[in-house]
Formats: C-alpha cells, sequence, structure tokens
C-alpha cells in the first residue's frame, strides 16, 4: 500500500501579526511550524503502515524553507518527501493549490490513499484536500474522526451534530482528518537520524508538466479583498465565592437582574 500524506508548512498563530496598513499577514520574523491537523494526517499514515504495512511519501509545496516540515515528517516515521517548490507556484489559492497538488500525485503514481489535515491554520478554508480529489478523479470522505482500510476500502468515522456517521469509500481515495483521530507522535532521536538518509526530491512546475495558467496568480480566481483583526473588547470579570450551591445561587440571582432568566 502507498500512502500519500500532504503537510503545509504554517506560521506559528500564536505571533501571527496583521499588517495594518495592508490588512496582509505579517509573517517577517514570525516562525513556523507543521500544519496542527497535517500532523494528525502524518500520524494517522503511520499508524495504517505500522498496522499492514505501507510506504508513506510525504508532499509540500511552498518556497525551499517549507522543507523543515518534511524534515519533521520523515523523522516521525515517514519514508520519502517531495517538496514542490518553484516561483510559479506563489500566490496560489485553494484552486491552483489542488491542482499543483494533483499533478504531484499523478508524478508519484501508484498511490493507494492520499490524506490531508482537515484545514490549514492561517486559511481554514477546508478545500485544498477535496479539490485536489476532484482533480485526481478519486472518491473523498471529509472530516474523518477515525480512519481504517479493508478489503480495499478507506473505513471512516465523521461526527456530525445529531450523529456519528461510518463512510467507505473504494480505493484509491481521499481522505481529509480532523483533530479527533489521533495524537500526533514527537519524532524520536533515532528517528530524526534516520530522516537525514530517507530519500527527499524537490519539483518545480517543469517536473511536474504543469500548465503555467493553471498554478499560482494565474490560475487563481479568488480574491482577498481584506482581512482585519475583530475589535476586542473590554469585558468585566466577575468573581463567586462560597460553597457550590451558594455560587450556584450568586450566578442565578446575576442572570435574573440582567434578565437574562
Amino acid at each position: 500500500m502507498k500512502i500519500l500524506v500532504f503537510v503545509k508548512q504554517v506560521p506559528d498563530t500564536t505571533d501571527v501579526k496583521l499588517d495594518p496598513k495592508t490588512g496582509n499577514l505579517n509573517r517577517e520574523g514570525v516562525a513556523s511550524i507543521m500544519n496542527p491537523l497535517d500532523a494528525n494526517g502524518v500520524e494517522a499514515a503511520l499508524q495504517l503502515k505500522e498496522k499492514y504495512g505501507a510506504t508513506v511519501v510525504v508532499v509540500s509545496m511552498g518556497p525551499p524553507q517549507a522543507g523543515d516540515v518534511l524534515k519533521k515528517a520523515l523523522a516521525m516515521g515517514c519514508d520519502e518527501a517531495v517538496l514542490l517548490s518553484d516561483r510559479a507556484f506563489g500566490g496560489a489559492d485553494t484552486l491552483a493549490t489542488g491542482y499543483v497538488l494533483s499533478r504531484a500525485a499523478e508524478k508519484i503514481g501508484g498511490y493507494d490513499l492520499l490524506i490531508f489535515g482537515q484545514h490549514a491554520s492561517d486559511g481554514e478554508t477546508a478545500q485544498t484536500g477535496p479539490v485536489t480529489a476532484e482533480f485526481l478523479g478519486v472518491p473523498q470522505i471529509t472530516l474523518a474522526s477515525s480512519l481504517d482500510v479493508q478489503d480495499g476500502w478507506a473505513v471512516c468515522t465523521r461526527d456530525t451534530e445529531d450523529c456519528t456517521e461510518t463512510v467507505r469509500a473504494k480505493l484509491p481515495a481521499l481522505v481529509t482528518v480532523t483533530g479527533e483521530i489521533n495524537t500526533p507522535r514527537y519524532p524520536s532521536g533515532a528517528g530524526i537520524m534516520k530522516a537525514l538518509k530517507k530519500p527527499r526530491v524537490t519539483w518545480n512546475g517543469t517536473d511536474l508538466d504543469a500548465d503555467p495558467a493553471r498554478c499560482g496568480i494565474p490560475g487563481s480566481p479568488s480574491v482577498t479583498k481584506r482581512l482585519f483583526e475583530p475589535v476586542r473588547e473590554k469585558v468585566d470579570t466577575v468573581f463567586f465565592t462560597g460553597e457550590s450551591a451558594e455560587i450556584a445561587k450568586q450566578f442565578a440571582d446575576m442572570l435574573h437582574e440582567q434578565h437574562v432568566i
């Protein structure tokens, strides 16, 4: 079984600021990390590898420094890494990104399962995985909170507001996972050393035989007009003291005074 797992390098969300003049994210000097939900995707792939045996190929699109998240994925246990890096890919929206990732999947070939994190923390559109599936013409399961492979099918559970669904898709298939699916492992010292010897390649648009008109800004119909930080209003904090019954009464009295109840 061959599993492709896709990861993205994102700014550490605790440090992200908006440029007040441009309204764009200011990434200068901000630490970058692997998108947290993509780490869940890597862990899901590794658990399948340990259970059934598989080759896990990790793929990322971005500038050369995005190779750092590939190193982490290799140290966690992935077998091979592919970096998709080309100036022509810059400024891509989810449509153009999905196109490039699908070209990479086709070049790698022989895949049984493709795994994405539900969304990236710097965009949260949850579109890239489904777009990639559409370009590849494979079935997709989104929002998976568990993932297994049984008799040539991807079998997932998906939690909704009303119930938990069990969903199946014939392989090859694409699955996007939520943070509830697992707890990603930390790279071990031995894993870090092994990662240094694992295969890593970098492909550009020419390597992928990608249509320049469908990459980067030319291939991105989406337009972001403005980003802004919400105004944070200062709120009063009320503390209650006493026994549980006394605190409950104080809280109820306050809600009653404010005509909440």
